[in-house]
C-alpha cells in the first residue's frame, strides 16, 4: 500500500531539483508552483560534504523577511518518511516551521534556526520584565531594538508592547488588535511568571502547588491534576498566540522566564512566586515549543544564582538586562 502523501513542503532552492529529490527520496516528488510573500533569500555557504554532494553545490539560499518581497517556488508533497529525509538533509541552519503561502494556505518551510535574525519588523509582547521596568534604558526589549534597527534604519522595526502585570491569557487576549498595523514578521512572547505565582497568604495546598509534584502534603494525585490544568491553560493561550502569529503571516518565538531569587519574592504585591513554579513554566513552555515546532529562548541561565542583578528578587537591575539581551541576542541573532 502506497504511504499517503499528508505533508506540504514549501521549497525555494535545491529541494526541487530532480537530483536531490531521487538522493533523498529515491525519485521525484509530487510538486505544484507557489510563492511566498514578505520574504527575500539571502546566500548560505554550506560545508556538510554529504548536502554537498547531493545538491552540487556549496552555497544555498536561506530565507529572510522583507516587506513587500515574494519568493517563488515549489510545494512538494510527501509522506512521513520523506519528510523526515528533508529534515536530515537541512544543515542546522535551518529549522522546519509553519508559514503561509501567497494563496493562503498553511505549509511547511524551512526558516534560519536562529530566530531574530532574519526578522524586520518584530513586536514585543509579554509582561513588566518584557517591558523593561527598573531599567531606564527599556530593558532586555531596549537593547534588542537598538540592535535591531541599527542593521537597517530605513527598513527594520521593534514595537514593544508588553504591559506589566499580564498572564500569558492577557496577552493572547490583547494582542490580536494590535498587530494589523505594525505588520509584524515575527511575534516575540515574553510572559508566563505572572501565571506561576500564587497569593502570598495563600492556603496550605496553594503552597504545596508551589512545590514539584509529590514533595508537599497533597497526594501526588492532587498535584498532577494541578499541573496539568496549569499546563493546560498554557497551552490554551499558547495555541492562541500561534494562530494569531500565524494569521499575520508573523513567526512566533517564545521567550522563557528568567532565573529569580525566591528568598526576596515571598510576598511581592500580594502575590508569591517559587523557583520551583518558574522551572515548571519554563519545562511547560519549552515542552509546547517543541510539540508545535515553536522557537523557545531559554532566558534561566543568565541570572542563575546572580541575585545582585535583580531589584526585587525577580525583575532584573539595568544589568540584569543587560545579561538577558546579550543571551538572548546570542541564541536568536
Amino acid at each position: 500500500m502506497t504511504e499517503s502523501r499528508t505533508h506540504t513542503l514549501f521549497s525555494f532552492g535545491t529541494l526541487r531539483d530532480e537530483r536531490v529529490q531521487t538522493a533523498l527520496f529515491g525519485g521525484a516528488v509530487p510538486t505544484s508552483p507557489a510563492a511566498l510573500a514578505g520574504y527575500t533569500t539571502r546566500p548560505l555557504k554550506i560545508t556538510d560534504p554529504a548536502v554537498i554532494a547531493a545538491s552540487g553545490l556549496d552555497v544555498h539560499l536561506i530565507l529572510e523577511r522583507r516587506l513587500g518581497a515574494l519568493v517563488e517556488g515549489a510545494v512538494l508533497h510527501l509522506t512521513d518518511q520523506e519528510l523526515a529525509a528533508a529534515d536530515a538533509y537541512e544543515v542546522d541552519d535551518y529549522t522546519r516551521r509553519r508559514v503561509v503561502l501567497s494563496s493562503g494556505a498553511t505549509t511547511w518551510a524551512y526558516l534560519d534556526a536562529k530566530p531574530l535574525r532574519p526578522a524586520e519588523r518584530i513586536v514585543v509582547v509579554g509582561d513588566s520584565i518584557a517591558y523593561g521596568r527598573c531599567d531606564p534604558r527599556g530593558g532586555w526589549a531596549g537593547h534588542l531594538a537598538a540592535a535591531h534597527i541599527a542593521g537597517n534604519e530605513a527598513e527594520r522595526r521593534l514595537f514593544n508592547l508588553a504591559v506589566p502585570g499580564s498572564t500569558l491569557a492577557d496577552v493572547g487576549e490583547q494582542t490580536p488588535a494590535l498587530l494589523a498595523a505594525r505588520r509584524p514578521d515575527t511575534l516575540l512572547v515574553a510572559a508566563g511568571i505572572n501565571d506561576s505565582a500564587v497569593p502570598a497568604a495563600g492556603t496550605t495546598a496553594q503552597a504545596d502547588a508551589d512545590l514539584p509534584a509529590g514533595s508537599g502534603s497533597s497526594s501526588a494525585s492532587d498535584s498532577d491534576s494541578e499541573e496539568t490544568a496549569d499546563f493546560a491553560r498554557l497551552a490554551g493561550s499558547l495555541d492562541t498566540l500561534a494562530a494569531t502569529a500565524l494569521g499575520h503571516n508573523a513567526r512566533l518565538v517564545v521567550a522563557g522566564p528568567s532565573w529569580l531569587d525566591e528568598d526576596r519574592t515571598r510576598d511581592y504585591e500580594g502575590l508569591r512566586f517559587t523557583r520551583a513554579r518558574a522551572l515548571a513554566l519554563r519545562a511547560s513552555l519549552r515542552a509546547w515549543c517543541e510539540a508545535n515546532h515553536i522557537d523557545f529562548l531559554d532566558l534561566w541561565e543568565p541570572l542563575r544564582e546572580r541575585t545582585e542583578l535583580l531589584v526585587d528578587g525577580l525583575h532584573p537591575s539595568a544589568e540584569g538586562h543587560r545579561a538577558l539581551y546579550e543571551h538572548l541576542d546570542a541564541l536568536g541573532r
